[in-house]
């Protein structure tokens, strides 16, 4: 829809569109043009949502801290979503797993071969040689963050340790590729490699997603493309970079029973740690992590 150059501009800020988003809307144009996809207006974040999205990021990673300080050998997966449940609640939060789709906890724990979706259960109890995935994701008045971090129970064998370590340094590799008016596809292009280069698979079917109006918006995040690929990332786009790298194959099932335990099907451990991130007009802002 054609603005007009002395209306007020789309994002609500009160400006003129053309002292606000109308350069903005002409670079959108130009990529499109050239042929690739664009945000659309409605996942784009603006000031005001931008700091009410921090806010309910304050709480999701204070839920992680909690857990990072009491985490250990021979505490089940159910005492983790109850602190994550505790801590969420008593700082004004909703958190936001808890009966999504059906989703029956408040956090998902991944253990081990599970890729993702762990449900936290008195039945799992941590030993020593695990590694675990807690993955929190909160709602603070209609705003979302989302975050996950991986933990090392006890004594660990190497070659889960350096599992841990790899999968945290493709965020990092990826999050360097997060630059205004480049291709998305650029993230999932660096992680992939350094995955591979160091031995490791990444999971095809389930990748990272646009984050912060909703749980889950566009665009979808995949991390095994190719340079140059992908949605454009422009100023105002929020995402999660949460690469799922298998020590094994990439290949996945999820539990029938349950419909949300997602595992490698060689049985061989995966990894996996969460930024959430947003596109500034030089680079990024780390939002919950």
């Amino acid at each position: 829809m054609k603005i007009g150059r002395n209306t007020p501009c789309w994002c609500n800020s009160g400006r003129k569109y053309k002292q606000c988003h109308e350069a903005f809307d002409n670079k959108l144009a130009h990529f499109y043009n050239e042929g690739f996809d664009v945000p659309d207006h409605d996942i784009i974040k603006v000031g005001p949502e931008i700091d009410r999205i921090k806010e309910s990021a304050k709480i999701n990673m204070a839920a992680l801290d909690a857990v990072a300080e009491k985490i250990h050998e021979g505490m089940t997966t159910l005492e983790i979503d109850e602190i994550v449940s505790d801590v969420t609640t008593s700082m004004g939060g909703i958190c936001a797993p808890l009966n999504y789709d059906g989703f029956p906890k408040s956090v998902c724990t991944s253990v081990n071969d599970q890729v993702c979706h762990g449900i936290p259960s008195a039945d799992v109890v941590l030993q020593s040689g695990d590694i675990i995935n807690v993955d929190c994701s909160t709602i603070l008045n209609d705003f979302f963050s989302d975050s996950s971090r991986m933990f090392m129970i006890g004594e660990v064998s190497e070659e889960k340790q350096r599992l841990v370590k790899v999968a945290k340094e493709c965020c990092d590799i990826g999050l360097k590729e997060v630059k205004p008016w480049e291709p998305i596809g650029n993230v999932g292009a660096a992680i992939k490699e350094h995955a591979h280069a160091n031995g490791y698979t990444i999971v095809r079917e389930i990748g990272g997603h646009g984050v912060g109006f909703e749980f889950h918006e566009e665009p979808w995040v995949s991390y095994v493309t190719d340079w140059g690929e992908g949605m454009i990332m422009a100023p105002g786009m929020m995402f999660t970079i949460e690469p799922m790298v298998n020590m094994g194959k990439h290949s996945i099932k999820t539990d029938p029973i349950n419909g949300w335990e997602v595992t490698t099907i060689d049985g061989l451990p995966s990894a996996q740690w969460e930024y959430q991130v947003l596109v500034t007009e030089d680079g990024y802002e780390l939002i919950s992590w």
